[in-house]
């Protein structure tokens, strides 16, 4: 993470870290309602509360920076602005009240304001800023200004790829396709313009200057042929030879927004979900049909357990854009981790109804039906969707995987490993897939040798997985090859020290090479871990009890099972 970005991050942990004593005026009680609001990520409450407080104590600073944050999470950009204000007026200085002064500058297009902000150290940060200030210049009306300040930019270590993209983008936006498609094909390699954005602006640029049939060659390079509405509606209009308006930023204040875009995604990935939420809710502010900023602020509503807000977010995506479904798989998550299961399936199989053509509606209606046991939906579920793609490739391996797990799960076990077999043939070396197939060919005593091998190839692939350790010890102990499965299963409960069947297997193998009284103490381990309300047949609490009455000899013979050839064991 980049400096900048650390010192902002560094503010929201001393915010949230924060344990200053405030009470006059019945205060306390709303302002430790409010940071326990936004200790939990409540951002409504948050601001409810600390606008009460704030009402005791107009001038504190402390209970406006925390206002400020709570108010641009909830995107709230014009109340965040006021309280900037009161901020500033009292001589505090804030990056947050900051961020939310330049956005709202912005946001009205006063660009002289915005320069000056940047020029005065009153900005965001070294990225932010310099990219901010460019497209000011030009929203200015200065592109000579625009163009110096995207290159000084470009010389700070690391920031090559995002100021050429945005040059180019701005470049762009001005009519200067010819310069804009320079920038591209010297950059073709970096980051920013492999990104799907970038992609699908390049696409627009090559299109103005004639060149669809490359545009169309890009699309199926980068996206291959399974493309998603947007994309797809994007290609047939190039295809069909339609000059394509460049879309992509029109205005400075659009590129701003797409500044701010930008550096959302590169800090997704840095578990800084507070800041990253900021921005796309600062690119959604200056950009309300930014539908990519507005599906990453619901992802990041989501993941932060603000399941309600989420939905709201998801709802401000139009009902015919083409990345409404997106939309409505994210609302279709936060039911799903509210425990709003039914909820969430009558979402997707409406949207099913609605898009019938898209894979990953059926894929993700099919995983919900699995995860529910609904195995005879998802085989229907998984089926649709691998109709639906013109060409096999490697990454629908998932898919015959996940199918064959339904089919296995129903005990139709001919086309359960028709389609293992058929995910390995796209796969060969998914350790998954080779541990499942493997697993299930020993505990149906088929193939053995051959499950070994898979399960080998799968622990080579995974050595630091308890299942598939397990998996290989298992397999071992079914060949009679019991010395050899137990440090497999040793290893295996050290990955896994409270996993019911792990340790019950360990039991097992302990028992079969002589080592009664450590059997019986994995055996009562095993017991103790298990879930009795959803126990597992391969960790049946009732059998494991069984094995300490009787011992594991006594329960096989009960069943009917073969005896154990246990090795001799020396005094």
């Amino acid at each position: 993470m980049d400096l900048w970005a650390k010192r902002i991050r560094a503010g929201f942990l001393a915010l949230a870290a924060s344990a200053t004593a405030v009470s006059a005026n019945g205060i306390a009680g709303d302002y430790l309602a409010a940071r326990q609001a936004s200790f939990l990520g409540d951002f409504a409450s948050a601001a409810h509360y600390y606008e009460r407080a704030l009402a005791f104590d107009p001038g504190r600073a402390e209970l406006l920076e925390r206002a400020i944050l709570a108010e641009m999470s909830l995107g709230n950009f014009g109340k965040a602005a006021l309280l900037a204000e009161r901020m500033a007026e009292a001589g505090n200085e804030s990056q947050i009240a900051q961020m939310a002064a330049l956005t709202t500058a912005v946001e009205s297009e006063s660009f002289a304001n915005v320069i000056q902000s940047i020029d005065d150290k009153r900005g965001i940060g070294p990225l932010a800023d310099g990219l901010v200030k460019a497209w000011a210049q030009l929203g200015a009306g200065d592109m000579s200004a625009a163009l110096i300040e995207f290159d000084n930019v470009a010389k700070m270590p690391g920031l090559g790829p995002f100021a050429s993209y945005h040059k180019a983008l701005a470049l762009a936006s001005v009519g200067d396709f010819e310069s804009a498609a320079a920038i591209f094909d010297e950059d073709e390699a970096n980051g920013m313009a492999s990104t799907r954005r970038g992609v699908m602006a390049r696409a627009e640029v090559m299109s103005q200057l004639g060149r669809s049939e490359a545009a169309v060659a890009m699309l199926d390079e980068n996206f291959g042929t399974d493309l998603d509405p947007a994309l797809q509606q994007m290609r047939d209009a190039l295809a069909s030879g339609d000059k394509l308006a460049f879309s992509h930023v029109r205005t400075p204040k659009e590129g701003i927004a797409e500044v701010f875009y930008t550096l959302a995604g590169a800090l997704s990935n840095e578990g800084s979900d507070e800041l990253t939420l900021l921005y796309a809710r600062m690119a959604e502010y200056l950009r309300p049909d930014h539908v990519d900023a507005i599906l990453l602020a619901g992802d990041l509503l989501s993941d932060m357990g603000q399941y309600e807000l989420a939905e709201q977010v998801f709802e401000e995506v139009p009902t015919d854009d083409p990345s409404r479904h997106a939309a409505v798989l994210g609302e279709a998550e936060a039911l799903r981790d509210q425990d709003k299961t039914a909820q969430a399936i009558a979402v997707l199989e409406t949207l099913a109804e609605q898009q019938p053509d898209l894979p990953v509606v059926h894929t993700t209606l099919g995983d919900i039906f699995r995860q529910e046991q609904r195995y005879e939906d998802a085989v229907t579920a998984y089926t649709k969707a691998l109709s639906l793609y013109e060409q096999e490739s490697e990454r629908l391996w998932f898919l015959y995987y996940a199918r064959a797990i339904s089919y296995e799960r129903q005990e139709k076990w001919e086309e359960a490993e028709a389609d293992f077999r058929k995910a390995l043939d796209l796969n060969p070396e998914q350790p998954q897939v080779l541990n499942y197939l493997g697993y299930s060919l020993v505990e149906q005593h088929r193939k053995l040798d051959e499950a070994l091998n898979m399960i080998e190839r799968a622990v080579a692939a995974r050595p630091n997985s308890g299942y598939i350790v397990d998996s290989l010890g298992w397999v071992l102990y079914r060949l009679g090859r019991y010395e050899e499965a137990v440090p497999h299963m040793e290893r295996a409960a050290e990955l896994m020290p409270i996993d019911p069947v792990v340790n019950d297997h360990l039991g097992d193998a302990y028992w079969a090479v002589g080592r009664e009284r450590e059997a019986e103490f994995m055996w009562k381990r095993a017991l103790s871990f298990v879930d009795w309300e959803d126990a597992s047949a391969e960790a049946d609490p009732e059998r494991i009890k069984r094995k300490l009455a009787v011992g594991l000899d006594q329960v096989l013979a009960e069943e009917g099972a073969p005896p154990l050839q246990r090795a001799e064991v020396s005094d």
